[in-house]
């Protein structure tokens, strides 16, 4: 099976794309952390996170196929099937029918959306933003529209509530945050 520095190399490779590197290590870095809670296999997690978007600059202009491709592109490199379904599942190619297929379709819009609350903070970093502030945020509809808050919500079904859900993304993301830039 390919491990994470296989991955990120052909991430490097097939992504050009600054900003969506970042958002692919922040959602890699958000299932490991679900992963670790829920006593799955973080390894795998992490590299469903990290691979989700792969395809993206191929496909931003045929979204029907974002996903699919990707599961293309990795047919050859052993992957199981529950890695694939999961990047799959995250755009709507199925539905969630495991805890990692949800993760992943929950921990996209979430990693953009706190992304933007570190950029709407006064300071401009995720060490600066708490979880407070997050709820306060998600309650404003037109912060960061773009981010499905009925996606993100589905989250809370992994964890013990929403605001959990957020706080363990928020907490993995702060824990590379150097790697974000923020």
């Amino acid at each position: 099976m390919m491990n994470r520095e296989e991955a990120l190399k052909r991430v490097k490779e097939e992504v050009k794309t600054a900003n969506l590197v970042k958002h692919m290590l922040a959602v890699e870095a958000c299932m490991r952390a679900l992963a670790g809670k829920l006593g799955e296999d973080q390894e795998l997690w992490g590299l469903a996170g990290i691979l989700h978007d792969l395809d993206y600059e191929h496909t931003k202009d045929s979204p029907q196929e974002h996903g699919k491709l990707t599961c293309r592109m990795l047919a050859d490199d052993g992957l199981p099937r529950e890695l694939l379904d999961a990047i799959l599942a995250h755009n709507y190619h199925k539905p969630c029918e495991s805890d990692m297929e949800l993760a992943l379709f929950a921990v996209d819009p979430t990693s953009g959306f706190l992304v933007a609350c570190a950029l709407m903070h006064p300071e401009k970093k995720l060490s600066a933003v708490d979880i407070t502030f997050v709820k306060n945020r998600l309650k404003e509809k037109r912060f960061a529209a773009g981010a499905s808050r009925e996606q993100m919500a589905e989250g809370g079904k992994l964890c013990s509530s929403m605001e959990d859900f957020l706080e363990t993304c928020l907490q993995a993301m702060q824990g590379i945050s150097e790697e974000l830039e923020l």
